[in-house]
């Protein structure tokens, strides 16, 4: 079976992907390979479903330059195809005098980005939030959106089947067989014209066997939110804490979901295997060995704070610790409101095996025969368009 572009994925870069080479190449074969029954299973339909603004990225970086334009793009696609979308806002707070100078540093970079972010007072973020509670200054990002990612991922695959795009639902990459050529669980030989790997928790694997992710493995963390059952809505933006900058995690916040309901999380627990979502579902032996394996070495060196992080992350396995850092953050709520775990979701995080880092940035790498996009993390969804043009015209059409 012969194709002229032959995707392994179909998360929302695999499908952003898609859609830019069909308005490139109109009469293009294109075919998306996809080893679930739909798009969604895995972290295009488990993250927070939060359209970023921008603000959080050093101004050199890839996520700087796409973030704001993905956020604005998705925006207008969701408003012209009725998706939901809540465009409640977001407010950044601080909770004492060391987290001000971070916070001024998140202003500092929102605004050589062009982002649209504003220092308030005390007062002027209770005026946007009343139960936000922040010492001194918060963070305003008016344009922070929420929207629900399995509706708009299932919305973009409806899109691109009517242009032709092919779609394999419940068939896997195996293996290389030679140049572009490959064969699926199916037992079907594909032969491509350009492969473009998008597997997600999978893409360093498939890179390696082109020759690619020579310097990355991937390391997977879980993130767990507790939704609140209560009819009230305590919150009415989503709420963030100042982050740690030196890795890419934003800490437990209140995100308002696209249905208007409040969740508190996510976690940022390192998992033992790539889809290790709940119990022993989905166990690989060899996974488990190699990733303890990373994660023992990282624990042993205290890589970029990664002792300190699992530590805190095991705390959050007790509810009412978990809880408790949401709670700093606003004057009142009830903890009981919150009794019902979400669906856990796996963050495909990228570690350079050389310096012992998380990646904080996006990573593609390719030739004129496969492309590899091994670093897609957040905000790759609210980057996903720009970010699929650059790859496209970048790796296809230079």
């Amino acid at each position: 079976m012969k194709y002229d572009f032959l995707i392994v994925g179909a998360g929302i870069i695999g499908l952003s992907i898609a859609r830019e080479l069909r308005e490139l190449y109109p009469a293009a074969k294109i075919k998306v390979l996809e080893k679930e029954p739909d798009t969604g299973f895995h972290s295009s339909g488990r993250n927070s479903g939060v359209l970023h603004a921008g603000f959080y990225y050093t101004a050199d970086s890839l996520k700087a330059k796409f973030t704001k334009e993905g956020n604005r793009q998705l925006t207008e696609y969701c408003l012209e195809n009725n998706l939901r979308i809540n465009r409640c806002g977001k407010l950044v707070i601080a909770q004492n005098e060391s987290e001000l100078e971070t916070l001024y540093e998140l202003e500092k970079r929102g605004k050589a980005n062009k982002v649209d972010v504003r220092l308030l007072n005390q007062e002027e973020a209770k005026e946007i939030d009343p139960n936000a509670k922040t010492f001194k200054k918060a963070l305003y990002s008016p344009t922070t959106s929420t929207v629900d990612p399995i509706e708009l991922c299932r919305f973009i695959k409806r899109e691109l089947k009517k242009k032709n795009v092919e779609f394999s639902f419940g068939e896997s990459y195996v293996r290389r067989i030679s140049d572009n050529k490959i064969i699926t669980s199916k037992g079907i030989e594909h032969d491509a014209g350009k492969l473009i790997n998008t597997a997600g928790l999978y893409a360093d694997r498939i890179a390696r066997e082109f020759g690619f992710s020579k310097d990355y493995e991937i390391i997977p963390f879980k993130g767990l939110y507790l939704k609140y059952s209560k009819s009230d809505m305590p919150v009415k933006t989503n709420i963030y804490p100042v982050p740690n900058l030196k890795n890419p995690f934003l800490g437990v916040h209140f995100t308002i979901t696209s249905d208007n309901h409040i969740k508190i999380g996510p976690t940022s627990m390192p998992a033992f295997w790539r889809e290790n979502y709940k119990g022993f579902d989905n166990f690989s032996l060899s996974e488990f060995l190699n990733i303890i394996s990373w994660e023992a070495q990282l624990f042993l060196t205290n890589a970029f704070g990664f002792r300190d992080l699992a530590i805190e992350e095991v705390k959050k396995y007790q509810r009412k610790y978990f809880i408790g850092l949401a709670k700093k953050m606003v004057y009142n709520i009830d903890e009981k409101g919150f009794k019902e775990w979400t669906t856990p979701g796996i963050r495909a995080q990228l570690l350079n095996i050389n310096t012992k880092e998380l990646v904080q940035d996006f990573v593609v790498e390719g030739d004129k025969e496969s492309i590899h996009v091994l670093n897609a993390v957040s905000p790759a969804f609210t980057s996903s368009f720009p970010f699929s043009r650059w790859v496209v015209e970048n790796f296809i059409v230079k």
